[in-house]
């Protein structure tokens, strides 16, 4: 189970699962640029499709923003999204402090939960230097994507270790919410963190402290 040693300042667990988007790498630039052309198209407001999409599966958000389209549509459009997504690499880049941070975390129970695929992720994650974690719970693993707690929940069964034992790393309204509802506890990364419910909150990944040991990981975070 997850302690705050108040002494110390350390928060102790037995795994971390790591967002992706915003946590570890930014990629706003690509994803608003490639979103805000696909609103023009379907004469939806760029601004309201922006305030949507973060942290969830593209078809479950083009199913929310255009009701009543057919799924098919949804997914064949999704496909090609997602495959410009993956060759647009052009100012994909480190969150302060990710790849130390992962770096850190080898030998520690880890793993990455994100609305990417597998190629969609390798291809940010190395675009910005930081290393792919051993486990990757990403939306081929899953059927529901953020809010949802499944891809979080698929993560913790993956690692052998109980949802409670479980430290979060997330930004998205939607990837805080979910890591809730999985009975996780959540380090928010950013300015909107707090906001969104997390439980504790960084500016960015810049000095948080990796401690592995026994039977676990302590997580110090910047004052």
């Amino acid at each position: 189970m997850i302690e705050h040693d108040r002494r110390g300042g350390a928060i102790r667990a037995r795994g971390v699962l790591l967002d992706m988007d915003g946590t570890l790498v930014d990629s706003t630039a690509v994803v608003e640029r490639l979103w805000a052309e696909w609103a023009t198209a379907h004469g939806l407001d760029p601004a309201g499709v922006l305030a949507v999409i973060h942290g969830r599966q593209s078809h479950e958000s083009m199913r929310d923003l255009l009701p009543g389209r057919p799924d098919e549509e949804n997914l064949a459009e999704s496909r090609a999204l997602l495959a410009r997504e993956t060759v647009t690499l052009e100012g994909v880049r480190e969150i302060a402090g990710a790849g130390a941070f992962v770096a850190a975390l080898e030998g520690v129970p880890h793993a990455l939960v994100t609305s990417a695929t597998v190629p969609l992720a390798t291809a940010r994650m190395d675009a910005a230097g930081v290393r792919m974690p051993p486990v990757a719970i990403a939306a081929e693993r899953v059927s529901r994507s953020k809010p949802d707690p499944e891809g979080f929940l698929v993560a913790a069964d993956a690692l052998g270790l109980a949802p409670e034992d479980c430290l979060v790393f997330e930004d998205s309204g939607a990837g805080i919410d979910a890591a809730r509802r999985a009975g996780m506890r959540v380090v928010g990364v950013g300015s909107g963190a707090a906001a969104r419910g997390a439980d504790w909150t960084v500016a960015d990944l810049r000095g948080v402290r990796v401690d592995a040991g026994g039977h676990g990981v302590a997580i110090t975070l910047p004052r």
